[in-house]
Parts: structure tokens; C-alpha cells; sequence
């Protein structure tokens, strides 16, 4: 089942300089993803950020796992 980010993330003109936000917070998905990649576990990010979801993370995962292109690949 695919996991449907469109609901969650969005980018809102002026907030964050325009990158892709979790459901109107100043959270980016850039953020979740830095978070993760240094070795954060998902408890650990939803205790520091409690108005963060389970669901706005794998959103963020299944929006950045949509939106890689090939062209970009090192």
C-alpha cells in the first residue's frame, strides 16, 4: 500500500523559503530527513517533536522516495 504524502506535505509560499512542510508546521521534510540519516530513530524524533505524527514521518520518506530523480543519482 502506498503511503499518500499529498495530504501531509505541502509547500506554502514564504514558510520554510517555499521547501515541503509537514501539515502547516515549520517542519520540513529536509529536517525529517537529516534527522533520520544522522541516526535518530522515529521515537526519538516524535519525542523532541511532539506535534509530529508516526504517519507525517513515513510521509516524508514516501515523498522524498517520489520525488528522486535518476538525473540526480551520483
Amino acid at each position: 500500500m502506498a503511503i499518500e504524502w499529498r495530504e501531509r506535505i505541502k509547500r506554502v509560499p514564504g514558510v520554510r523559503s517555499g521547501q515541503p512542510i509537514i501539515r502547516g508546521l515549520r517542519i520540513t521534510v529536509k529536517d525529517l530527513l537529516g534527522f533520520l540519516a544522522s541516526g535518530m530513530t522515529v521515537a526519538e524524533i516524535l519525542h523532541d517533536f511532539p506535534e509530529l505524527e508516526e504517519a507525517d514521518i513515513h510521509a516524508a520518506l514516501a515523498y522524498a522516495a517520489e520525488n528522486l530523480s535518476d538525473s540526480s543519482a551520483a
